[in-house]
């Protein structure tokens, strides 16, 4: 789920940032920047987060 979450997001802020800079949409971007989102979502879930509520 978190994978789909993160495609939408960064498609649409991917879209965003090209058109205000009046670049041409690149996919392969979105997709980079959807498995960073993706990653960073997993590691804060699953590592950060988890160890604050063990203390």
């Amino acid at each position: 789920m978190v994978a789909i979450w993160s495609i939408l997001i960064g498609a649409v802020v991917s879209y965003v940032l090209t058109s205000m800079a009046n670049e041409p949409f690149n996919l392969t971007s979105t997709f980079v920047l959807a498995a960073i989102f993706a990653i960073f979502v997993i590691l804060m879930g699953d590592v950060v987060l988890k160890e604050r509520n063990e203390h």
